[in-house]
């Protein structure tokens, strides 16, 4: 069975509507014969009169009556998305948008982006979700709208990227601690018992490449899964901690963070916003975006496309 021709949906909204051809042929500019040819064809497909000759005019069939109340508004809403999109009016938006990413971002920036997002779209909400691994899936699907975090090198190349700030590795202890004292050597961080932090799916972390470079090793006395449990433990043992400053602002507090050594040589890293072309053209998702960048962004940063 050959697919029903969709095209004829408007003309049977208009001859259900108007109740003769005639009309029908007006409303949609065509002749008289071309709409008695698409009311025929209307006729085969739905196995229906549809309208029936009573004396001068014509009836709807019953089968009509039934269309004739929900013709009119699949006509208008099949319109409406073929429509460019109507001008954004943020005060009636009602959407629930889902932000991933890692620990920090939602304790240092989460509450100043509610509350830009709160006044200027009261019905939006915000989703966050914790980023557990480099897996760009979920912004592929449609589950995740926007991600923060480092570009990986084996992220999806299609997917969008905008730098939001830049930020720095910085060592943490808590007072007290002998690294609390003065400029801390590479040979003195490295003899240092540490908590390292390791994300699933990523490699070593930038400090242990860095050392090894000056042919040293961390003691790594244990290992977690998240910048909070790393400081948690640093805050009541004898460890240090390697953490972003600035995505771990709020965390740090009433601890100790101290610069790594300029001789490690490690970067300034670099914490951009990613999501999936779908969006692009979602006037909400670009305003969204916006909000993120005006909370916690550098406003020069542009935006690329990967790959």
């Amino acid at each position: 069975m050959s697919p029903p021709d969709l095209n004829l949906l408007p003309t049977l909204d208009a001859l259900l509507a108007e109740g003769s051809v005639a009309g029908a042929a007006r409303r949609l500019g065509l002749s008289p014969s071309a709409m008695s040819r698409a009311l025929a064809r209307l006729r085969a497909a739905t196995g229906d009169p549809l309208l029936v000759r009573a004396g001068r005019g014509l009836v709807p069939s019953p089968r009509a009556v039934e269309l004739r109340e929900r013709i009119g508004s699949l006509v208008q809403e099949a319109e409406a998305m073929l429509r460019p999109a109507r001008r954004l009016r943020l005060k009636q938006l009602q959407r629930r948008f889902t932000l991933r990413s890692r620990e920090g971002f939602v304790e240092n920036f989460g509450a100043r982006l509610l509350q830009r997002v709160a006044a200027e779209a009261p019905g939006v909400q915000l989703h966050f979700l914790p980023k557990l691994d480099k897996d760009s899936a979920p912004l592929r699907d449609g589950r995740v709208a926007l991600e923060t975090g480092v570009v990986a090198a084996d992220s999806g190349p299609e997917l969008r990227t905008q730098a939001l700030f830049r930020d720095r590795l910085v060592g943490v202890v808590r007072p007290g601690h002998p690294l609390s004292r003065g400029r801390v050597t590479a040979e003195q961080l490295a003899a240092a018992r540490h908590v390292a932090v390791a994300l699933q799916g990523s490699g070593p972390e930038a400090i242990d490449t860095a050392l090894a470079a000056l042919g040293l090793q961390r003691e790594q006395a244990a290992t977690v899964g998240g910048f909070a449990a790393a400081l948690a433990l640093v805050r009541d043992a004898e460890l240090v901690a390697c953490v972003p400053e600035r995505h771990t602002g709020s965390l740090r507090a009433g601890l100790h963070s101290f610069a790594l050594p300029a001789e490690l040589q490690i970067g300034a890293l670099t914490i951009s916003l990613l999501w999936h072309p779908r969006w692009d053209g979602d006037a909400a998702h670009r305003w969204l975006r916006g909000c993120v960048q005006e909370v916690c962004g550098d406003s020069e940063q542009g935006c690329t496309h990967r790959g």
